[in-house]
């Protein structure tokens, strides 16, 4: 057995009597190196943050509110909205890995942007060209999101692509919490911009080092007959998602599900502007959130990363359930002056809240790959992707609507959402493979 076969079986436990030893290096070796890009685009992430980070740095550079509003929506429903149209492009090549090389070079390139544009401008020139760059950047992560997926399903069996996940997650949680104690020890009283640019060609640098990471895997080439070919007549991607969404129930269910479980991805800004509201506009004072989301990766990761092995279904319930009770718990705790003026709250609010984003992240995405056999995954997963975008618009401008009237009004609708959420989620298909890990 080679080092890299027991150095990946160390880390990611499964039965593996059904696989040959020539397999289990193949495995082996595309699984480490997806981990280390991963784990390098997740590093990455934790400073292209639409939450915490790239907030201080438009505050830095004295940017318009407005552009704040935007980071959020563009981030994520920029990555989601365009991947079902890119699908059909990505079935009829034989190797899916150098899309995400692509998306990968893209990324670089639109954080060195961001960088610029923080060091060299202010104002809302800053603050337009930064959204700019960070739609460059999401569009650009749609391709890693969808052709990531699709390679990890067909170079790692059902039972270890769970794990692969909490791994990468793990990994950047580690680093996210170095980073955090570094801004909250060397930040100051100002959020100085040329740090903030630093962090971001840092950032730029993560996603170099994770293209040439992801461009050792060795994906097995589609057949010929197993092409999705073009043709005249063949209906458009937006007739074949209605029809997918139509006729197969159980993702029907699973998009309707996953679309309710936004509470934990929308409700930290709120957070983070309540507890700016209180005082926290320094950069050291983004250290703690930064601190809490590595954290969550750190503690959450490999446990999620199991769990969903387990059962990704149940794991979404209870990673619903738990954010949406924490922010109605959170509301009340807000209500008491001894507690809100305390100074541990927001940043502990926080990080239970992306505990349990980990374990929805984790376990959505382990669910779809295993709810799909090969000849549907990059479909299921670039539909579920593109239909989330269009939720996460209206969810996002109904809370967004909503905080006119408050910020605790916006979280409550959140919490509710998630809740039902959890329901239905309750109510899914197990996909998932049951090992002992």
């Amino acid at each position: 057995m080679s080092s890299t076969t027991r150095i990946f079986q160390r880390l990611v436990r499964a039965d593996r009597s059904d696989q040959s030893p020539q397999e289990q290096a193949a495995t082996a070796r595309n699984g480490l190196r997806q981990i280390t890009a991963e784990a390098l685009q997740s590093t990455g992430d934790q400073v292209v943050n639409a939450k915490t980070v790239l907030p201080w740095a438009l505050a830095a550079v004295g940017a318009p509110a407005a552009f704040t509003a935007l980071l959020v929506p563009v981030r994520e429903s920029g990555s989601m909205l365009p991947q079902a149209a890119m699908a059909p492009v990505l079935q009829r090549s034989r190797r899916r890995a150098h899309y995400w090389l692509v998306g990968a070079a893209g990324q670089a390139l639109s954080t060195a942007g961001m960088a610029c544009a923080v060091a060299f401008t202010s104002g809302w020139v800053a603050g337009l060209l930064i959204v700019v760059a960070l739609a460059v950047f999401a569009l650009s992560r749609s391709l890693n999101s969808l052709a990531g997926k699709d390679v990890l399903g067909r170079t790692v069996p059902k039972g270890e692509r769970g794990q692969i996940s909490g791994l990468t997650a793990t990994a950047s949680g580690a680093v996210a919490i170095t980073l955090g104690l570094a801004i909250r020890a060397f930040g100051g009283d100002d959020a100085s911009p040329l740090v903030l640019a630093g962090l971001l060609l840092a950032a730029a640098v993560a996603w170099v080092l994770a293209l040439a990471a992801f461009a050792g895997i060795r994906e097995p080439e589609v057949d010929s007959e197993d092409l999705v070919s073009r043709t005249d007549d063949q209906p458009s991607w937006v007739s074949q998602s209605w029809q997918l969404l139509r006729d197969d129930q159980p993702f029907r269910q699973f998009v309707l599900a996953r679309g309710l479980l936004l509470v934990s991805a929308l409700s930290p800004p709120f957070v983070v502007a309540m507890a700016a509201q209180a005082g926290g506009h320094s950069l050291a004072g983004l250290g703690p959130f930064v601190i809490a989301q590595g954290l969550a990766g750190l503690i959450g990761g490999r446990i999620a990363g199991r769990l969903a092995d387990r059962s990704s279904q149940k794991l979404m319930v209870w990673a619903a359930a738990l954010a949406s009770l924490v922010v109605l718990a959170y509301l009340v705790l807000e209500r008491i002056p001894e507690v809100r003026d305390a100074g541990w709250l927001h940043p502990a609010v926080f990080l239970v809240l992306a505990l349990a984003h980990v374990g929805v992240r984790v376990a959505r995405k382990t669910y779809v790959v295993d709810m799909a056999g090969d000849d549907r995954r990059t479909t299921y997963v670039a539909v579920s992707n593109t239909l989330m975008g269009v939720l996460l618009l209206i969810v996002g401008g109904l809370s967004s609507a909503l905080a006119l009237l408050g910020a605790d009004v916006a979280l409550a609708f959140l919490a509710v959402l998630g809740l039902i959420g959890a329901w239905i989620s309750h109510r899914l298909p197990e996909v998932s493979k049951s090992v002992t890990v």
